[in-house]
């Protein structure tokens, strides 16, 4: 009898990482282009440098306050609906910016803003849970976080193009209606569970190892607090996310008031680091997974990060120092790629010590990060309006990235929430059995 041959898996698993890749780049496509347009907001609005820090701050403390729910949501209720709630609601606070009158409506609209956004790579991470197989994470959330990372450096470019065109009003406008265009292709292909998937095969369901839904159990909210791994990966997070803030925010200002660019000139340059956070990033997930493999998953997901973040510090104040202005601008963004080159593994990190918590350990990473986002621009703003210098605030990149690297020592995948729960459960089975 001819050899039955075996079928071959489906590719399903490939378009949802495809759709992270789009939201990612939406995401910061609408949350990147406010830096680039500051400028001009700041003269039409008649607003302060202090003023706009708080601003850039309003957008990431809400993001960072309604991460820990909005991972819940994500664990509790699936991605599906969840993401498309999310872009919705970001992409009519995007057009809503476009319409305000002054500093209080600015900041009430940036809050909403990222209460809206929150949420997002903590469904992401719910998604990717259910639909990966566990060693493609490091580098399915390397090219994930890369592509929202190039997607706002492109912004950079974009926004300083539309604003030979356009007024900052009208590009706001423009760029929310690619946030709807993500959620209706999102909910009508996507499924919470990739076993009612038509393109999804049974040899595809023994790749990803995923299997049939159970019910959600309530959050471990004790074990989760005690989990070490946990409290360091939030540190870490926010260390590293408050120097990424600098170009996020103040970057281009910078380039323009204290290196003397023109504006043409600071689109491409402002942009430079983002395209060396993102080329880190895929290139840190890569090869965690594959340290992963030569030594073991505590060390495989630590060395990016131990490597990179004190290598980023040496830069960074080589940036601050130099009196070269293009070598200042190509140093920041070697700092800031050298920063990111853990990046991917912390989020792998989540999903092995969240387990089916992944949604609420990444919400809570993801918000102590965006807390450290939301103080980087306020920090680096009062600095430069009470000493009128640089310096003080660019150098407390330096001690936050320290931070970062020295928590790197404490995150350990080897400690999962599911084996802090059987210790705890351990000595009451033993004191129930004695009894």
């Amino acid at each position: 009898m001819p050899a039955v041959s075996q079928p071959k898996a489906t590719h399903a698993r490939y378009g949802v990482v495809g759709f992270s890749l789009c939201l990612a780049a939406v995401a910061y496509l609408d949350r990147v282009c406010i830096s680039a347009a500051a400028g001009a907001m700041r003269s039409d609005l008649g607003l302060t440098a202090e003023q706009m820090g708080y601003v850039f701050s309003a957008f990431t403390l809400a993001y960072a306050l309604f991460e820990v729910p909005s991972g819940w949501l994500a664990d509790r209720f699936g991605p599906r609906l969840m993401l498309a709630r999310v872009v919705i609601w970001w992409s009519l606070m995007t057009a809503l910016t476009g319409w305000v009158w002054g500093f209080m409506s600015l900041l009430l609209v940036r809050f909403l803003f990222g209460m809206g956004e929150a949420g997002t790579y903590p469904g992401i991470s719910r998604a990717f849970s259910r639909w990966l197989p566990l060693d493609a994470l490091g580098g399915a959330f390397g090219i994930t976080v890369a592509a929202g990372v190039f997607g706002g450096a492109l912004t950079q470019r974009l926004t300083v193009t539309c604003l030979e065109h356009l007024s900052w009003r009208c590009t706001f406008m423009l760029y929310s209606m690619a946030g709807l265009a993500w959620a209706a292709a999102w909910v009508i292909w996507f499924r919470d569970d990739p076993h009612v998937h038509k393109g999804v095969n049974q040899e595809e369901l023994r790749l990803i190892g995923s299997h049939p839904p159970k019910p959600h159990p309530p959050v471990p909210w004790r074990a989760m607090l005690r989990n070490r791994g946990v409290a360091a990966i939030c540190l870490m997070y926010l260390g590293t996310i408050y120097g990424w803030y600098l170009y996020l925010t103040w970057l281009p200002t910078y380039l323009n008031e204290a290196r003397g660019f023109n504006m043409r000139a600071v689109g491409w340059l402002s942009a430079m680091p983002l395209f060396c956070i993102g080329l880190s990033v895929l290139g840190g997930g890569w090869l965690s997974d594959r340290l992963c493999r030569r030594f073991g998953l505590r060390w495989g997901r630590r060395l990016p990060g131990l490597i990179g973040l004190p290598l980023a510090i040496v830069a960074l104040v080589a940036a601050v120092f130099t009196s070269h202005p293009l070598a200042s601008a190509l140093l920041f963004g070697l700092s800031a790629g050298l920063s990111a080159l853990g990046v991917a593994a912390g989020w792998a990190v989540c999903l092995e010590i969240g387990g089916d918590h992944a949604g609420v350990v990444t919400g809570a990473m993801n918000m102590f990060g965006n807390m450290g986002g939301a103080l980087s621009p306020v920090v680096l703003g009062c600095c430069l309006q009470r000493w009128h210098s640089w310096n003080h605030g660019l150098l407390t990149v330096a001690f936050f990235y320290a931070m970062a690297a020295v928590c790197w020592l404490w995150i350990d995948p080897l400690h999962p929430l599911e084996k802090r729960l059987k210790q705890a459960e351990a000595p009451q089975r033993d004191q129930e059995n004695g009894g």
